[in-house]
């Protein structure tokens, strides 16, 4: 009689290979079709559009030309990998993806490395499959690159007091790199993410046995010099700058005026439902130790604090949206991992904590990847790509006829960088360039008041001959033979 097989344990390479296969998938899959149409994503493509076409590497500007409102780090690094490989998709998408695969990569390998292969393994898990990581892994935004420089601050500090070694001038060195590279992507916004819990930690800790996390002023104070001598060259040099950066986008936060406020308990829900089920997990661990009254080591208590305080500022500052809160993720990552290590260290039954995980990874799987479907099968079926594929066609078709072209005013700010057009006409513009012959062809909005074809001698619209069930919201209209 032979043995019956034996399924693959929760660690094993094939496991694991299947885990990390999903996840990338995920992370590449989830925003599928690409746009720029949602989430202020074409704000963020624009910059780096800007500096390549225009030269303008400090301070940039929105689409409809408004004052950029973040500072310039990750503009640079598209535009850099636009100088590289020449495909614009990719350099906008792939600071976000890179920024999350390392983050997927550094918590796997910390949490393996200070808890076991079991906790890195969950470690992994509940960074890659849950609601948030895969939503922002693509998107052009600054939040996936701003959360792994963040995690890599604390990570530091986390290292240092494991090891219970003293900060020394290459540490604060490291720090102060990290914290300008933070304040050059989102600003002062990484004050609110480890302050609080370094003030928290250094409050609880216990005096003897744990160290310091606490690493000097100048590392903090030289970093937010940096950003304060960029803040103050937008205010000499750019008109507008002030009220739109400084006043709205900064000090606006702050009121229930400005940006619309949400009450202070709105990321707690949307936290518990988005990082589930690894939330529940994190909770329900928490429940059983404080009931047995666990010792907390001080490496967690670190963990703890840092994920804790966030959240607790950030639930406190009037102006809130869920991807905000998204750096307390890859600490409470961590901190499950050192949950499930410190749970099968005491006298619990490690049957049913087994039992338990699995059952965790199983709903994840199915939860994170049916969002995705569920994301992808609704942007398909609501044709999310039509106006790409406009802007693709009226590409290809006034490249090959060597039309001049524009494109005139409308809501969608992506539609100019689909283009790849620099600005927007205003309609007097447009039509002054028309009557004059500057321009062969012209995109224009489809239902405008007056009506585009009444307002330029000549005009027609040209049907291109790639068509969609959803007419785009645009026209182009060409001269007439």
């Amino acid at each position: 009689m032979q043995p019956a097989p034996v399924a693959p344990s929760l660690t094993s390479p094939l496991t694991r290979g299947i885990l990390l296969a999903f996840i990338v998938a995920l992370f590449a899959g989830t925003n599928f079709p690409w746009t720029l149409d949602d989430y202020d994503q074409a704000k963020q493509a624009y910059t780096s559009f800007e500096m390549v076409r225009q030269g303008h590497w400090l301070y940039q500007h929105t689409p409809n030309e408004g004052v950029a409102t973040k500072p310039p780090l990750v503009g640079w690094i598209s535009a850099g990998l636009f100088q590289t490989t020449k495909w614009w998709e990719g350099a906008w998408r792939i600071p976000s993806l890179a920024a999350a695969l390392a983050l997927l990569w550094l918590i796997a390998h910390e949490a393996d490395a200070a808890f076991g292969a079991k906790s890195g393994l969950f470690a992994a898990a509940a960074f890659g499959l849950n609601l948030l990581t895969p939503r922002l892994a693509t998107l052009v935004r600054t939040d996936m690159p701003l959360a792994l420089v963040i995690f890599l601050i604390g990570l530091q500090i986390w290292r240092k007091i494991r090891r219970a070694e003293r900060w020394t001038t290459r540490d604060r060195t490291i720090a102060f790199a990290l914290l300008t590279i933070s304040m050059l992507i989102k600003g002062p916004i990484v004050f609110a993410f480890v302050l609080p819990g370094l003030v928290a930690y250094q409050i609880l800790r216990p005096r003897t046995a744990a160290p310091s996390a606490w690493s000097g002023w100048w590392p903090w104070l030289f970093s937010f010099g940096i950003f304060l001598a960029w803040t103050i060259g937008g205010i000499v040099r750019q008109p507008g700058f002030y009220e739109s950066v400084v006043l709205k986008e900064f000090a606006g936060r702050f009121t229930e005026t400005i940006h619309k406020p949400q009450p202070i308990y709105f990321y707690l829900p949307h936290l518990l439902h988005k990082f589930a089920p690894w939330s529940l997990f994190i909770v329900a661990l928490t429940i059983a130790f404080w009931r047995r009254r666990e010792k907390m080591t001080p490496a967690t208590l670190w963990l703890v604090c840092w994920s804790l305080g966030g959240l607790v500022l950030m639930s406190i500052i009037p102006s809130k949206r869920v991807d905000r809160i998204f750096p307390i993720v890859p600490p409470l990552c961590l901190l499950l991992g050192a949950q499930i290590a410190a749970a099968r260290e005491i006298s619990w039954k490690r049957n049913e904590l087994e039992r338990w995980l699995k059952v965790a990874l199983v709903f994840a799987f199915v939860f994170s990847g049916g969002y995705a479907a569920w994301k992808i099968g609704s942007r398909t079926h609501d044709n999310a790509a039509a106006l790409v594929r406009f802007a693709r066609e009226v590409r290809r078709t006034t490249e090959e006829r060597h039309w001049r072209y524009e494109v005139a005013g409308g809501r969608e700010e992506g539609l100019l960088l689909y283009l790849r057009r620099d600005h927007f006409l205003s309609p007097n513009d447009a039509v002054a360039q028309w009557k004059t012959g500057g321009l062969d062809a012209l995109v224009v909005p489809s239902r405008p008041s007056p009506p585009w074809v009444a307002s330029l001698p000549g005009a027609r619209e040209f049907l291109l001959s790639e068509t969609s069930p959803v007419i785009p919201s645009y026209s182009l209209l060409v001269r007439s033979p």
